[in-house]
């Protein structure tokens, strides 16, 4: 079996620490069929959010107020059973903590500057209309009989 694919990079060089994830295994749902009591392949990860020090304060910060809504005590985590495999859940929970993690502590969006619309524009619109309008109200109908 192949090797895990290393640290899980959020953003930049920090990467989620092997050492603070938390594993747990359990049988995933759906169909039955062989090894189906035997093979714990669903996969939950746990990451203690609000005790780490591997995340920058500001970074962890932000993701402690991002993140609020999914925490339970501090503690963010990610369940993964789309694979047959427990390994390739593995993978799939670690790559979805990290992405999590790199939404939750990116940096918010500069703050939009307001633009003026050029007065050209503004004008060439009105005298579309103008000419629309033109265009309509020679259509009526009094001048035909």
């Amino acid at each position: 079996m192949k090797d895990m694919s290393g640290p899980y990079l959020i953003r930049g060089s920090v990467s989620l620490p092997e050492a603070e994830l938390m594993w747990r295994f359990s049988r995933s749902s759906g169909p039955g069929g062989q090894h189906v009591n035997t093979s714990d392949s669903q996969v939950e990860l746990r990451f203690d959010l609000a005790r780490t020090e591997a995340l920058p304060p500001v970074w962890k910060e932000r993701a402690l107020r991002r993140l609020a809504g999914r925490l339970a005590d501090g503690v963010v985590s990610v369940r993964a059973s789309e694979h047959r495999s427990q390994w390739r859940n593995r993978e799939a929970a670690a790559v979805r903590l990290a992405a999590l993690l790199a939404e939750a502590t990116a940096p918010p969006p500069k703050p939009r500057k307001p633009t003026r619309i050029p007065r050209g524009i503004n004008e060439r619109r009105l005298r579309e209309k103008k000419q629309r309008a033109e265009t309509k109200r020679g259509r009526t109908g009094r001048d035909w009989g």
